[in-house]
């Protein structure tokens, strides 16, 4: 958030003053009038200017641009980053050359650097906000690659009459197993462990 305290000879003279400092638009600030100013006797005796306090508040999709861009330089990569408002949350997409090393082993390291950009997002902000990244369509992907594997596991339950274990994986993996099979009459789904270890176990109803 930035803030600018400016004085004109009216409050619109003030004001555009401010934006000028600010280097902002009239829609994307806020104003605090300190002062409406007086011409004063004749124009001359007694006049005050006018004085306001123009607050610029801080934009989610720059500070999130900022600190991602700043990572992927760090890391000596080269990669786009579209950021698109979704409802509830922003939604942020990287693509470029080499971003399997921002992928990770099963996405690894995206959900630590979705972990961190939040964090770090959030602590600028004064209303907390969700941020998803995904790189090059990868959690699309990894979406259907899970949902796949629970139809074929839940179809070798049913075969065999037993609960299979899944390897752990986090909540987001988890959620897309248990809402694959939510509607499988004869299956149900559940979590056991703790995290970071925490498994899906897929057994036949009573």
């Amino acid at each position: 958030m930035k803030e600018v305290e400016a004085s004109g000879k009216t409050v619109e003279e003030a004001i555009e003053n401010a934006l000028k400092s600010l280097g902002a638009k009239r829609e994307e600030v806020e104003v605090t009038v300190i002062e409406e100013g007086n011409k004063g006797f004749l124009g001359i005796l007694g006049s005050r200017q006018a004085k306001v306090k123009v607050v610029l508040p801080d934009n989610p999709e720059q500070i999130i641009n900022n600190f991602l861009q700043k990572v992927i330089d760090d890391m000596g990569l080269e990669a786009g980053i579209e950021i698109r408002p979704r409802e509830g949350y922003y939604f942020v997409s990287l693509y470029g050359k080499e971003m399997g090393i921002l992928i990770g082993r099963r996405g690894e390291t995206l959900d630590a650097l979705q972990y961190i950009c939040n964090l770090a997002v959030n602590r600028k902000l004064k209303n907390r906000i969700r941020i998803v990244i995904d790189i090059e369509g990868y959690r699309k992907r990894r979406e259907q690659t899970l949902a796949n594997l629970a139809k074929r596991l839940a179809a070798r339950v049913k075969e065999t009459g037993k609960k299979v274990v899944l390897e752990p994986m986090n909540a987001q993996e988890r959620r897309i197993i248990h809402t694959t099979l939510q509607n499988e009459s004869n299956i149900y789904t559940a979590s056991e462990g703790k995290e970071p270890y925490r498994k899906v176990v897929i057994n036949l109803r009573n």
